[in-house]
Parts: structure tokens; sequence; C-alpha cells
């Protein structure tokens, strides 16, 4: 007979109007548990959006099956590419816009796979997307604290025309909780660590927040008291993996804190301009989702490295143009190179996320990765032409067993909206048949075979 675990899932520290959450811990296991085979662990999805394109040229394997290559492009993954899948052919039709406005149609449909009404105005129409589908089957289940979390880099326009008629909310968000409602992102790393471990919910006000860093005080010193209580029961194993969880908090709260926050008077943080760097608040997006997967307390995010039709100027990469104006390529070979040194740093980016989430266990010793789902791609696939077919497509990690990896897989014209039937299922959404415009089936082929 199993015993209850004698220390709660949802056990958080308290203390000074802080509240910080706990990642799975021995002791949370049932009696049974600890003795014999481990319950699954959770399945995650992280989706992580990159604007403009990608130059296929460089990015897609020529090999299929288990005898692809790392491309120049994909050369970052070196560390990780048994861990990947990279998916080649897949079209979003419903990306396509009605006369001109591919990027903010072609962001609006990604996860939705539903065609945008085309407007300037608030009168926006679109579709539930993919993730917000998994996130409403796991809040019905009371399975986190957060359904979702929706990051981004750069703030975006609410209101307007962004991209040749089509309102910027298309442009700027790719989760839509329904037709008329994106899910609008969180783009300050200060902000989103106050929101998940000191947060609202804890009572701790952003002045109390302030006046805490203002001392040189870590959220942890404010829980102090309740970790050590916790300490005394725990046994080795559960107490080495507090004292790195700690370790790990306090080294991202010191990445968000030199970031910065929103400002006291309104919290409206500031747009970037066009040539800010973008690594290190990129970094601090990377490893929050880790540590929100790993006290589980959201199982689905989804990331925009930058907004639809960003003109981002990548200076560090020793770059003067814009991003956007490059993709324009007209077929000459510097605007390849550029794109091609973007399109890299990019995959680097994904990289990281990727790795992080190998490196890092979960209560019952398994990479967070195993049962992870790391979903790369853009709204087209050249920026030039404006295609919609053939997307650069990444997807990492296992999702528990629902994906083989360290394969190329083609699937030349195929619905984008049938991986995501996929995906949804391998999140446990049930009597998922169809989404989408055209998802009528699963995406064969992601078990190998």
């Amino acid at each position: 007979m199993s015993r209850k675990p004698s220390l709660s899932r949802r056990t958080v520290l308290r203390g000074a109007g802080a509240l910080l959450a706990l990642p799975l811990l021995e002791r949370m296991l049932p009696g049974s548990a600890r003795a014999a085979a481990p319950a699954p662990s959770p399945r995650r999805l992280a989706v992580f959006y990159v604007p403009n394109g990608i130059h296929m040229p460089k990015w897609t394997p020529t090999g299929t099956g288990a005898a692809w290559e790392l491309t120049p492009t994909l050369q970052p993954l070196a560390p990780v590419k048994s861990d990947v899948l990279v998916i080649s052919g897949l079209a979003n039709d419903a990306g396509r816009p009605d006369g001109d406005g591919h990027h903010a149609a072609g962001t609006a449909a990604l996860l939705s796979c539903t065609k945008a009404f085309k407007t300037e105005g608030t009168d926006l129409r679109a579709g539930i997307s993919m993730d917000q589908v998994i996130a409403n089957h796991l809040a019905r289940q009371k399975a986190t604290r957060f359904a979702s979390l929706e990051l981004g880099i750069d703030e975006g326009r609410g209101i307007g025309n962004c991209d040749s008629g089509y309102a910027c909310p298309y442009a700027n968000n790719i989760a839509w909780a329904g037709p008329h409602t994106p899910m609008a992102k969180e783009v300050v790393p200060q902000a989103v660590f106050d929101r998940l471990f000191g947060g609202t919910h804890s009572g701790e006000t952003q002045a109390q927040a302030a006046r805490r860093r203002a001392y040189g005080l870590s959220i942890i010193d404010s829980v102090r008291e309740d970790a050590t209580a916790l300490q005394r029961k725990l046994g080795t194993t559960d107490r080495r993996k507090l004292d790195e969880y700690f370790t790990s908090v306090r080294d991202l709260e010191k990445q968000v804190d030199a970031l910065g926050g929103p400002t006291s008077a309104c919290g409206t943080p500031i747009a970037p301009g066009g040539d800010e760097d973008p690594r290190a608040k990129t970094k601090a997006m990377m490893d929050l989702i880790v540590l929100a997967f790993q006290c589980d307390l959201t199982r689905v995010v989804t990331f925009m490295l930058a907004n639809a039709r960003s003109n981002k100027v990548y200076g560090f990469l020793g770059l003067s143009g814009g991003h956007h104006a490059y993709s324009h390529h007209q077929h000459v070979q510097s605007n390849f190179d550029a794109l091609a040194r973007i399109d890299r740093w990019e995959v680097e980016q994904y990289t990281y996320l990727v790795r992080r989430l190998k490196e890092v266990k979960d209560g019952q010793g398994v990479p967070l990765l195993d049962n992870s789902l790391v979903y790369f791609t853009s709204e087209i696939e050249d920026g030039n032409g404006h295609i919609h077919k053939n997307l650069p497509v990444l997807l990492a990690g296992k999702g528990g067993g629902a994906v083989v990896t360290d394969r190329h897989l083609r699937a030349p014209g195929v619905p984008i909206a049938n991986l995501y039937i996929s995906l949804m299922r391998a999140m446990g959404v049930p009597n998922v048949n169809t989404f989408g415009a055209d998802g009528t089936r699963e995406l064969s082929g992601l078990l190998g075979g």
C-alpha cells in the first residue's frame, strides 16, 4: 500500500512577504515510490520563436533519418545532437496574408494554424494556439501554479499597424487564448523572477522587493528561517539538492538584478532600441524557463526571441544592418552571410536552453529534457520570398517517449497543424483529432521506423 509523502509537492518557503517554490524532492514522493518504480514525470513544452525565417541552404541537412549531419547553421547543436529531431517540409498555409503582411499574418497563425483577420484596429480575430489548448487542459487538472508563461525579449506596440495593414498584436504574440485574445508576453526578467519566486501571490509588494534588493538581500535571505527548518527534516540527498537549487536561484537573481526591472512609477518597460544587445536578457529568460520547469511552476512556455519583422541590429555579431533588411536578401551573398551569422546565433540560444534542460535533473534524477519538448520555428521559411512552406523546425527532447531524436525527418507539404496534434496528444490533451485550418491527423514519423 502506498504511503502518503511526508512533504507536499506544493510546499513553499515563506518569509518577510516573500514566497519561494521548491523543486521536487524525495520527501515529496509517496513512500512506495521511493522504494519502487517512480511515478511518471510530468511532460513539458517550450516554444522558441525566431523572426524573419532562416537561410535554409545552410540549415537543412542533406541526409535523412539517422544519417543526418549538422549543417553550418545547426553546428551549435553538437553537444545535444542526440536529443534533437530536425523536421523539414512542414507548411502553414493559414499564415498566408491577404495581400502583404506575411510576417504578422504568419506569426498570428504560427501556433493556431488559423488565418488572421486583416485589420489595423482592435477587431482582432485569429484562433486559439496549441500551447493554450495544452495550458487549458493542465489548468483543469490544477497541475501547476501557472497554466503557462509567455516570455520574450522585445516589448511591442499594442495598437496600430505593424505590417502592411495587420495590427501590432498579430506581430507581437504567438500565444492566443482564443480568437480575440493574444496572450501578452513578459519581457522583463526581474518581473518574471518576482512572479515565479517572489510573486504577488506571496504578498511581497514591488516596494518590498525593491527594498530587499536595495539592502543587497536575496529572496533566499527572506525565507531563510523556513529553509533552515525544512533542511533539518531532509535526508542527505534532498539537502544537497536544495543547496544546489538555492545556488541556482541566487545566480539567476543576480542576473535579473543586473538587468534591472520595471520602473516603480508605472511598471511599463521601455521599448528596446533597434541595436539593443539581447544576449544577457536572453540567457536570463532561458534560465527562468529551466527553473520554472524544475519547480513545476508551469509546464508550458512560449518565448519570442524578437517580434515578427524585427529589424534588430546585431552589432555584437559584427553586423551593421537590420535583421529584416538582410532577410530581403535579393540573392546578394553579403546578405546571405549576415543571415547565416544571425541564424547560427539564434540556434546557439536554443541550444543553451536544451543543454540546461539536459543538465538539470527532476526529483527522480531524470534530466528535465527527457520529458520535455522544446520546439524551435519561425513564421516563414525565406524572408525574401515570404514562403510559408518548408518552415524551419527543430524538436528537442523525447517528450516522455513521444519522439525519437537524433534524426532528420522529411515531411514535404504536410500541414504543421499535424505536428501540433501530435504535440498536444503527447502533452496529454485528449480527443484531439483536428486542429486549425488543415490539421487532420498526427504527424507520422515522430517515433521513427
